[in-house]
């Protein structure tokens, strides 16, 4: 975290008779630093652990964290994608359940915090935690790693970031060391009035001095809460269920792509430990284990086709998706099965990228019959066949790929869901989408993509006035109350340009009370954003 700037101060004169109010001015510093530096009732008996004295609030932080968010929603490299979305959630959710069951989760943080997963277009190797329990994942870090085992390192370590309230625990750190910084500047201003150009310096160098000290104790505090953070995680992803074998090799690929960047701090100039340090402290906690694998994590076709999904939606270049579809055309003989799988699902999601459909769909065939003994991938592989049809504008075909398998359950999947309402309303069959979706979207009413699919199958349903509502509803589920407000104002006109049979719009009433109520509600939103947008710009 960046400490404030400093102002220098005269050091090099003599006091005189015409500096009059330097003595009261230090007096009235000191009277406050005396003041600040008075230890609170709580922390009187010794220094605070690292897990005590957090100033902030559970609703201050998960506000903060709304604040952030409702940017990275607007960001056009913020990536909703059912398909990589089911996939992370399935290796999320397991994580947040072993949290809950140590402990680490309590029912506050639960209510109160977000938990949501928001994955970046980015091809830099990145995850991070941010206030009021919202995360990061870019699909740079899903491109690179070999396992589901290494990725849940990485979420079960940002996830332990937040349980331990660390965002929070560093906001009161450098509220306490303001003070510190307060008395480095008022001891060196002391030192440059007595006398000389040799105090005038010293005084100088008082002032850096406590500018470092604050600095060093800032990078300590993190590089605890890291350890805190492998610690922790690491419990959370063995409780479950993943091999501990994935953080130690997570963090040799994390060395690995650190390298061009590393600028060859010593360690204690880092605000992170030394991936060589940690990469030790894993391996040790693995091998210890008496249930330990021995050799490296298999490849799964199915991780190998998402990793490859991630890597595509980077945005790689079109001479990158290029040399995915010729490389399908090789020969792939030498390939495992898993990393065959990867290699046609590469191909074939690059190919109808570039629009070239005729290879998209030969990949994606040879895809499916290379994946028919394994019900994951198999169904990854189908979900990518409904795709190339879509993007080629072939909906029956695509309709034909979504029934399940002779024999097989049918697919119950958020993607699944998402892929069949495109497919509804582009055969313009909506009307049996319309009560699963809608479901969906009542169990989990953050759901964006969910309710923008609903609108779309009203729309096609002729049913405006329950589409708008759904588009209003979408814009609360990412937190943009001012166009949700327009929406149901859309709505409320709607209703009202059409009430007593006046105009072409059937209204339900029913339909139309649940309006006004989720308006009012918004409203109230739309009131505490604005006195939020206020206020930061006082404090600027």
């Amino acid at each position: 975290m960046p400490l404030p700037r400093l102002s220098s101060f005269p050091s090099s004169r003599r006091p005189s008779r015409r500096h009059p109010r330097l003595r009261p001015a230090l007096l009235a510093a000191l009277l406050a630093l005396s003041q600040a530096l008075a230890p609170a009732p709580a922390l009187a008996q010794g220094l605070p652990g690292l897990g005590d004295a957090v100033d902030m609030g559970v609703g201050a932080e998960r506000r903060l964290g709304d604040s952030i968010a409702r940017e990275l929603y607007r960001d056009p490299d913020y990536l909703e994608d059912p398909v990589l979305d089911d996939y992370v959630q399935g290796i999320w959710q397991p994580l947040l359940a072993a949290a809950r069951t140590r402990g680490e989760l309590t029912p506050e943080l639960e209510e109160r915090f977000a938990w949501e997963l928001m994955i970046g277009r980015d091809r830099s190797v990145n995850a991070f935690a941010l206030p009021g329990g919202y995360f990061g994942l870019h699909t740079g870090l899903i491109a690179i790693t070999g396992s589901r085992d290494e990725l849940a390192s990485v979420l079960g370590h940002e996830l332990s970031h937040v349980t331990q309230r660390h965002i929070a625990r560093i906001m009161t750190s450098q509220s306490r060391q303001a003070p510190m910084l307060l008395a480095a500047m008022i001891l060196g201003a002391l030192a440059a009035s007595k006398s000389g150009r040799s105090s005038g310096d010293l005084g100088q160098a008082m002032i850096m001095g406590g500018q470092a000290m604050a600095m060093q104790k800032q990078l300590d505090f993190s590089r605890d809460m890291e350890r805190e953070a492998d610690r922790i995680g690491y419990g959370v992803m063995t409780q479950a269920g993943f091999s501990p074998q994935g953080a130690a090799i997570m963090f040799e690929r994390l060395q690995h792509a650190s390298r061009l960047n590393d600028n060859g701090s010593f360690p204690y100039l880092r605000s992170h430990p030394l991936n060589s340090e940690r990469i030790t402290d894993m391996q040790a906690r693995f091998q210890f284990r008496a249930d330990a694998p021995r050799g490296g994590l298999p490849l799964q076709a199915e991780h190998a086709m998402m990793a490859a999904r991630a890597r595509i939606l980077g945005r790689p270049g079109v001479d990158s998706l290029r040399a995915w579809v010729r490389a399908a055309e090789g020969d792939l003989a030498g390939q495992s099965p898993a990393a065959r799988a990867g290699t046609l699902y590469a191909a074939a999601f690059s190919a109808a990228q570039l629009n070239d459909f005729n290879a998209a769909r030969a990949a994606a065939t040879r895809l499916r019959e290379a994946t028919q003994a394994e019900p994951a991938a198999a169904r990854m592989a189908r979900l990518l066949s409904v795709e190339v049809e879509l993007l080629g504008r072939n909906p029956q075909a695509a309709q034909a790929l979504l029934a399940p398998p002779t024999g097989a359950e049918p697919d119950k999947s958020r993607a699944h869901l998402l892929l069949a309402a495109q497919v509804a309303q582009a055969t313009r069959q909506p009307g049996p989408m319309i009560p699963p979706l809608r479901d969906w979207v009542a169990v989990h009413p953050r759901d964006a993509s969910g309710w923008r699919a609903l609108a779309g199958l009203y729309h096609a349903a002729n049913d405006p006035l329950r589409a708008i509502r759904a588009e209003a509803e979408a814009n609360v589920a990412i937190l943009d109350y001012v166009g949700a407000r327009d929406r149901f104002k859309a709505a409320q006109d709607l209703v009202r340009n059409n009430a007593g049979g006046r105009g072409p719009v059937r209204i339900d009433h029913y339909e139309a009370s649940i309006i006004d109520t989720r308006a009012r509600e918004n409203e109230v939103k739309v009131r505490e954003q604005a006195e939020e947008l206020k206020q930061q710009q006082q404090q600027r």
